[in-house]
């Protein structure tokens, strides 16, 4: 019985020693397996650590160097991104340019185009980010009767007066910068489904 009751013993001492162990507060992050896996190490993009054994005490690289040191040195001027060539800005996959017109800058928007050419899908995925971003306020039929919009009142009818005549440009604008009651909706919806929004909005909901 004395050797069962030791056995009991240093198994319920170990097992608390485990939980303690394992306990996490403050700085101490307790035992973790992979550490590797839960802390990355991400690369800064203008410099460049070359100090080989920095991080040593973390590394398990097969190379032998420290866990911080940049495995990217090859590139020029120690660092690891690739400058840009000059003159140059990036377009995505529609070859459009970064939307940089200020809020005020509604003349400015008059003239901008919309980039994405008019289809079936286009206007599907139009009238679908349309009901996820705009319906609530301006209602199925774009005529401000939105549930949102009947509560907060002043709500652009957009089949009547002189919203009919709104350039696309316009449309996108204050998609995206907000105007009035509306509030900016860049952070939350695509340049891309912007101008989808725009081609629904002015090929249905205005029928132009």
């Amino acid at each position: 019985m004395k050797i069962i009751k030791s056995i009991y013993l240093v198994a319920l001492s170990a097992a608390s020693l485990g939980v303690v162990s394992c306990g996490a507060s403050g700085d101490n992050q307790g035992l973790e397996y992979a550490p590797q896996m839960y802390h990355s190490v991400a690369y800064e993009p203008l410099t460049q650590i070359q100090n080989e054994e920095a991080g040593s005490w973390l590394s398990n690289r097969e190379d032998g160097k420290g866990e911080f040191y940049n495995s990217n040195v090859h590139n020029p001027h120690n660092m690891n991104m690739r400058e840009p060539v000059p003159n140059t800005v990036p377009r995505n996959q529609y070859g459009m340019l970064p939307y940089r017109l200020k809020v005020a800058d509604l003349t400015g928007a008059d003239s901008v185009q919309n980039p994405i050419e008019v289809s079936e899908d286009v206007l599907k995925e139009g009238e679908h980010t349309y009901m996820q971003y705009c319906l609530p306020c301006h209602g199925p039929a774009g005529q401000g009767d939105g549930k949102v919009g009947e509560v907060i009142g002043g709500v652009a009818n957009l089949t009547g007066g002189a919203y009919i005549n709104l350039t696309e440009g316009h449309i996108f604008h204050v998609i995206t910068h907000g105007k009035g009651r509306m509030g900016a909706h860049a952070s939350q919806i695509t340049p891309e489904r912007r101008w989808k929004i725009v081609h629904y909005v002015k090929q249905v909901i205005q029928k132009q």
